[in-house]
């Protein structure tokens, strides 16, 4: 069947407008702001911001007086530095309120972590990214640690992989066209487009996505694409300690996903949810 390419997004940051869409400067910088203080690590300076941007320093105190009324950032305690408010989170969870698939996604994550014992995920394509909409965490000592809202690179995920997998080479390369070269984000993570194209064979031959600390170290992973879209745009994972990870136990936890996956798909299908 003949897909459409899937649009790419932006590498820093944001979804690509559409050729003919005229950005509204303000409103472009107010969100290039709140995307680089989202994905900081904690609150930045004012002179950091401007290093990051490169925007002029009256435009940006402007942008950030603002931000600062109406509560969707904060400053640090001594006025230092500025971080994330409390109504991004108002809006950024509102996307999960409305979102009809993830009630039966996040069931299904439940029914896998009772029968595997493994930290499960579930995960969007948001351009050259996979943003995680949903986690279980294992019910072992042995967890692995993540967030709703975290957003990885596709080509270092086994949940970026399998939903890559589901597009033809050419809408990979589309799609990927963003990052220019893949950053690693372990000395394990996959940066040349062949390695990547192999593994994404292996991918479709097997159905479904492995990898060992090409994200996380001491981690594996295995995942599925739920195809209750075409090409599939959400797929679940399985996190596996990489002392587990043999092939025996990735092949086993993969099969588990892929029964609850299929089941899933079927369901979202038969609510209409598209």
């Amino acid at each position: 069947m003949t897909r459409a390419v899937q649009r790419p997004a932006e590498a820093t940051p944001g979804p690509a407008p559409l050729p003919e869409t005229k950005l509204v400067k303000s409103a472009q910088r107010t969100i290039v702001i709140m995307e680089t203080l989202g994905a900081a690590q904690g609150p930045m300076t004012v002179i950091e911001l401007h290093r990051r941007t490169g925007y002029p320093r009256s435009s940006l105190h402007q942008l950030l007086h603002t931000l600062l009324a109406m509560r969707w950032i904060q400053q640090s305690s001594d006025g230092s530095a500025v971080s994330v408010g409390p109504h991004a989170l108002l809006c950024g969870t509102s996307y999960l309120d409305h979102d009809p698939a993830l009630p039966y996604a996040v069931r299904t994550l439940e029914l896998v972590r009772e029968q595997v014992g493994y930290t499960t995920h579930y995960a969007r394509l948001d351009g050259p990214n996979v943003i995680y909409l949903g986690t279980r965490e294992a019910t072992e000592p042995r967890r692995a640690t993540s967030r709703v809202g975290r957003q990885l690179p596709a080509h270092a995920t086994a949940l970026g992989k399998s939903l890559l997998a589901e597009l033809t080479p050419a809408e990979v390369d589309a799609v990927l066209a963003p990052l220019g070269e893949l950053p690693a984000l372990t000395p394990g993570t996959i940066t040349d487009r062949a390695g990547l194209a192999e593994e994404l064979h292996g991918t479709r031959e097997r159905g479904y996505a492995v990898e060992r600390e090409q994200n996380t170290p001491g981690l594996g992973c295995v995942s599925v694409a739920v195809p209750y879209r075409i090409p599939a745009t959400d797929a679940i994972s399985c996190s596996v300690p990489i002392g587990a990870a043999t092939d025996a136990e990735l092949r086993r936890v993969a099969e588990l996903v892929r029964d609850h996956v299929h089941r899933l798909a079927a369901r979202l299908r038969a609510e209409g949810i598209r």
